[in-house]
C-alpha cells in the first residue's frame, strides 16, 4: 500500500530547506504561506528571520528605536543556523518570539517541528554564507521600490504601532541604504527570482509543483553545481 505523501516525513530523509528572500514588503510573507498552502497538511514548517533579531532588552525603548534593524548584525543568525541543523537532524526547536511594538524578545518560545519541507523567510537571508548553505532552494521576491514602500508604511502603522513619520525616517535612514548594500546584491545567490511576489502564480504553481513531485519520490534532491537544476528526475 502506497503511503499518503505526508506520511514521508517519518522517512530517515534531511529537510528540504526553502529559503525566501527579498526587500522589505516585498511579498515573501505571501510567497513563504502560498508554499505552505500549497503542500500537504503536516508536511511544512516555517521559520521567520525576524524572530530572530538579538534581545537587546538592556536597552531602553528610545535606545531600541534608535537601532539599526536592517543591518545583518542585528539579528541572532548564528542561532537560526544553529537551529536549521537541529531540525535537518530530526529533532524539534524553540524559535524565539520577537515584539515588534516594545522591539524586544519576550520570554516565551514557539516550538517548531521538523518536517519534510522547512521554509524560511526574511530579508538577509542570502547575506551570510553559514545561512546560506543551509538553504537547498533560494527563492528571491522581486518587487518594485515604490510598492515595497507603500506596504511597509500599512504594515508598521497597522500592525506595528508605529507612526508616519518614525516609518518614514527609518525607511531613509536605515532601510533604504542597508537595501541596496546588502538586500538587492544578495539577490544573485538566488535560484529562481520571483518577480510580483505572490500575485506571480505561474512561478508559484511552478515551485510547489516540483515539491510535490520530490515529495511524492519523483525528484531526488542534488547538491546544486553552477548552471544546473536542484531537482533532477529521479
Amino acid at each position: 500500500m502506497k503511503l499518503p505523501a505526508f506520511c514521508l516525513w517519518f522517512a530517515p530523509v534531511s529537510p528540504l530547506v526553502i529559503g525566501v528572500a527579498g526587500g522589505t514588503g516585498s511579498g515573501k510573507s505571501t510567497v513563504a504561506a502560498k508554499i505552505v498552502e500549497g503542500l500537504p497538511r503536516g508536511t511544512v514548517s516555517v521559520l521567520d528571520h525576524d524572530s530572530y533579531y538579538r534581545d537587546r532588552s538592556d536597552l531602553s525603548l528610545a535606545m531600541r528605536e534608535a537601532l539599526n534593524y536592517d543591518h545583518p548584525d542585528s539579528l541572532e543568525t548564528d542561532l537560526l543556523v544553529q537551529h536549521l541543523r537541529t531540525l535537518k537532524s530530526g529533532t524539534a526547536i524553540d524559535m524565539p518570539v520577537y515584539d515588534f511594538k516594545t522591539h524586544s524578545r519576550l520570554q516565551m518560545r514557539r516550538r517548531v517541528e521538523p518536517a519534510p519541507f522547512i521554509v524560511v523567510e526574511g530579508i538577509l537571508l542570502f547575506v551570510e554564507q553559514p545561512l546560506r548553505e543551509l538553504l537547498d532552494i533560494k527563492l528571491f521576491v522581486d518587487t518594485d521600490a515604490d510598492i515595497r514602500v507603500l506596504r511597509r508604511l500599512r504594515r508598521d502603522l497597522e500592525q506595528r504601532g508605529r507612526t508616519f513619520q518614525s516609518t518614514r525616517e527609518q525607511y531613509y535612514k536605515t532601510v533604504r541604504p542597508m537595501h541596496l548594500q546588502f538586500v538587492e546584491p544578495s539577490k544573485r545567490w538566488a535560484d529562481l527570482i520571483i518577480p510580483e511576489g505572490g500575485e506571480n502564480h505561474v512561478a508559484l504553481d511552478l515551485v510547489i509543483g516540483r515539491l510535490h513531485h520530490y515529495l511524492n519520490g519523483q525528484l531526488r534532491y542534488e547538491p546544486a553545481r553552477q548552471g544546473e537544476d536542484k531537482l533532477a528526475q529521479a
